[in-house]
């Protein structure tokens, strides 16, 4: 027999947050996050998405044992304002037994229905800068510290309970050796100087914190005609900038301005950190804190986290100042291979952006969708 029960005390959401802990135990290609992090997202009292959203969080056991969980979310920005109405999945893991899947899925649309919504998408977070997606090919890489990892099985439990693909992802990869500088080089200079547009690189994080705001004002700009896109709110700013930005090289985050200082184009770029949370197991002390900031400043594999271009700008070439950039630092740091983290397949401007770069498709991911 499958019972589910509601996520409701501290020691539940603990036993919620390390679920996955046992399900992927040794698993070569799963990384952990950090339990700390996974908390603190399902903590309304830090995590600012609850601002605009809420969440409710599941366990499913069989024979007194937890055997699978979900996080049903309903994003109130995306349904009132953009009017999808719409309720999310997330954060799903579960044994190969379609049965407590079925379960638990039962929660969504009960909560869906609850609140006249309309139809189901998930795997997804609460914002587009969460984990996405259920993996479909590509289960023998290793994944990310910014993507779920899941057996084979998930995707075909949605497709055998109903499920249709209804957005696809595509993650990639090259190798630094390969990258061929004269194609932007030149490029790069006529781009400055047509447009009067000049690359900032920074060495210290304290550096970077005026220009975060900028940066995600940039990041709504530049988004915004994608279907799956709901905008990041003030609050959100706040958090991410605290969270996130002391986490990134410095050195890895590049700005692009015009003459009156306006920012044009941001990128991101985040070291590898999955072999540090393989080795941290979840936590940062007493020695997770070493692997990740060996990590940081040693990774010779770098991902490519996000890039955004003011629409204005996004057909004139600026890419080549940002790739001219990276290369110079990756050069200097000995970088060997970088990651495309998943890019919607529908966004053909950030396809385009590579084409020079002879990436390799390594792994791919979907959302699933079902009326209610």
């Amino acid at each position: 027999m499958i019972t589910v029960q509601e996520v409701t005390t501290p020691a539940l959401l603990k036993a919620y947050v390390t679920f996955p802990f046992s399900l992927y135990h040794n698993h070569p290609y799963w990384v952990p996050p950090l339990i700390s992090d996974e908390m603190e997202s399902f903590d309304a009292s830090k995590n600012p998405a609850f601002e605009s959203a809420e969440a409710h969080l599941f366990l499913a056991y069989k024979e007194q044992k937890i055997v699978g969980r979900i996080a049903v979310i309903i994003n109130w920005n995306e349904v009132n304002l953009q009017q999808k109405k719409k309720v999310r999945f997330g954060w799903w893991d579960v044994i190969d037994d379609i049965e407590v899947t079925k379960a638990l899925l039962e929660k969504v649309y009960e909560i869906g229905r609850k609140n006249n919504l309309e139809y189901v998408e998930g795997p997804i977070g609460f914002s587009n800068l969460d984990k996405v997606g259920v993996l479909t090919e590509g289960f023998d890489f290793i994944g990310s510290m910014i993507t779920w990892y899941n057996y084979p099985y998930y995707s075909q439990h949605l497709e055998q309970l109903g499920y249709v693909k209804e957005k696809e992802y595509i993650e990639s990869s090259f190798s630094f050796a390969n990258v061929i500088p004269e194609v932007y080089v030149k490029a790069q200079e006529l781009v400055k100087k047509r447009y009067q547009l000049t690359a900032v690189r920074f060495t210290k994080t304290k550096d970077i914190l005026p220009y975060v705001d900028k940066m995600f004002d940039l990041f709504n700009k530049s988004y915004a005609n994608l279907t799956s896109f709901v905008a990041i709110t003030d609050i959100q700013k706040e958090y991410f900038k605290k969270k996130y930005v002391p986490f990134i090289n410095p050195e890895y985050i590049k700005f692009v301005m015009d003459k009156d200082d306006n920012m044009v184009a941001f990128s991101i770029v985040m070291p590898s950190f999955s072999e540090a949370l393989q080795k941290a197991k979840g936590k940062l002390f007493p020695f997770g804190w070493y692997h990740m900031l060996n990590a940081r400043n040693h990774s010779k594999e770098v991902a490519f986290y996000l890039i955004g271009i003011l629409p204005e700008y996004q057909s004139k070439g600026v890419t080549a100042i940002i790739f001219d950039e990276y290369y110079k630092t990756f050069k200097e740091k000995g970088i060997l291979r970088c990651i495309r983290t998943p890019e919607l397949e529908e966004n053909h401007a950030i396809h385009n952006l590579w084409k020079n770069f002879d990436s390799k498709v390594t792994r791919r991911r979907r959302t699933y969708r079902k009326d209610l």
